[in-house]
């Protein structure tokens, strides 16, 4: 992969016109919409997946291709143990290879009180049926030969996998539509049509689709979606930078991440690297209104983002785009229909030399091609999955905090269930959207 495979010049896959109505409608082609889309024609619902751009061409296809249990908030657990399962079951099902493999998850800790943090986790593993374990520093040594470093131990669970995102949730997509989703690319919903406060319909710029019920999927747009609806979500975007390595000998099969660096293997022998920490946080709007919800997230990790100035024009929260316009009117995910930031080059300089620096006898370590994503993000760290309570018929899917590609599955099952009004099979009082606003205590997630 020499540039990123999927961009506005891609040929549209799904090039369809979208229906006069439909059962339901999904707005968002990520992996979070696409399975939730999925797991709703296979309960026999009628289904429409509306995407503004190219499937997976966001952030879905920009991560790290994790698929990971450990470290994840207790109450993402369940849902993320059923979705490495669904993850098992589709792989077979779908029409190309998506690199899915079990090659497990590793953090390594430099210090004595990193393990403690790991140690303190891992009853939340334990409770989930997970085989999250504690390495001492002489395990470590003998599962990484040819580290320059030392660590003081690692926290592992060997049942993680990891995948290739670019070609996994275009996959699911064209599974959804073998059992009957009707998926329609280059097609922006611009306003949910409302008749005595609830969904009527949506408008898109190709026309009116009449539906009782719309799944906002929309991820780092979801909170300018709702915001022009008189809806406020404290949802913020990070950019995330990250970079493809040449081919290179084997070192890890696995993902692994230490003190600012993350890295996996890659089906094409090379490696995924990424900064481990600390992504950029564009100065908008958005953020001034929802500064006091990320307080205690602030406190917590006072260094957690590093803060820019602006977003460019055309972002979600950059200062020039559009938070009101009409239903017959360009909207601002036509102006932009694929996010795609530049990545931080120097950084990723940075993060290539510290990989060669872990690895010293590696040969030469170059670039094969870099990219950047927004990941919508929470106060919490923790996504929005609910019932939108200000308009009866949409519900929301959103602010997975860069947890959505390895959690996807699982979350499009669980939406799908709200969806129908069944049962989810988990306890999604952490994911209510209205805990931003009743008063209730906002305590982030684990930073393990």
């Amino acid at each position: 992969m020499s540039t990123f495979p999927i961009t506005l010049s891609s040929p549209a896959s799904y090039p369809r016109t979208p229906p006069r109505e439909s059962e339901v409608v999904v707005i968002g082609g990520g992996v979070i919409g696409v399975c939730t889309a999925l797991f709703l024609a296979r309960a026999g619902k009628q289904v429409t997946l509306l995407e503004k751009g190219r499937i997976a061409a966001e952030q879905s296809s920009r991560n790290w291709g994790w698929i990971r249990q450990q470290g994840r908030d207790p109450a993402e657990l369940p849902i993320m143990v059923e979705a490495a399962k669904l993850w098992r079951e589709l792989a077979p099902q779908l029409d190309r290879d998506i690199g899915l493999k079990q090659t497990g998850v590793t953090y390594l800790a430099s210090s004595e009180a990193k393990m403690q943090g790991y140690a303190d986790w891992l009853p939340h593993a334990a409770a989930n049926g997970i085989d999250s374990r504690l390495m001492d520093a002489g395990e470590v040594a003998a599962a990484f030969p040819g580290l320059s470093k030392t660590y003081a131990g690692a926290l592992v669970t060997p049942s993680d996998m990891r995948a290739e995102p670019w070609a996994a949730v275009p996959a699911l997509a064209a599974l959804a539509v073998k059992e009957g989703v009707r998926i329609i690319e280059n097609c922006a919903v611009r306003k949910l049509d409302l008749a005595a406060g609830r969904i009527a319909g949506v408008v898109t710029e190709a026309g009116a689709i009449r539906t009782a019920a719309v799944v906002l999927a929309g991820g780092a747009w979801s909170a300018l979606f709702l915001r022009a609806h008189g809806v406020s979500l404290p949802q913020l975007s990070v950019r995330e930078s990250v970079v493809a390595t040449n081919v290179l000998p084997e070192v890890h099969a696995g993902a692994v991440a230490e003190a600012g660096l993350a890295f996996r293997r890659r089906a094409d022998g090379g490696y995924t690297l990424a900064p481990g920490a600390a992504p950029d946080l564009y100065i908008g709007p958005a953020a001034f209104r929802a500064f006091r919800h990320y307080l205690p997230q602030l406190r917590d990790n006072p260094f957690g983002q590093r803060l820019r100035a602006s977003a460019p024009k055309g972002f979600p929260d950059a200062w020039t785009t559009p938070r009101r316009w009409a239903a017959d009117s360009l909207s601002p995910f036509e102006a932009m229909r694929i996010l795609d930031p530049a990545p931080d080059h120097r950084r990723l300089r940075r993060v290539l030399k510290q990989f060669a620096a872990l690895y010293p006898e590696l040969p030469p370590i170059t670039a094969r091609t870099s990219w950047a994503g927004m990941i919508d993000t929470m106060p919490d760290i923790v996504p929005v999955v609910d019932h939108c309570a200000q308009i009866p018929g949409l519900t929301i899917g959103t602010g997975m905090s860069g947890h959505g590609f390895g959690i996807g599955p699982g979350m499009g099952r669980v939406l799908a269930a709200l969806v129908m009004g069944n049962a989810p099979g988990h306890d999604l009082n952490r994911f209510r959207a209205d805990r931003f606003s009743d008063g209730s205590p906002i305590h982030p997630g684990p930073a393990i």
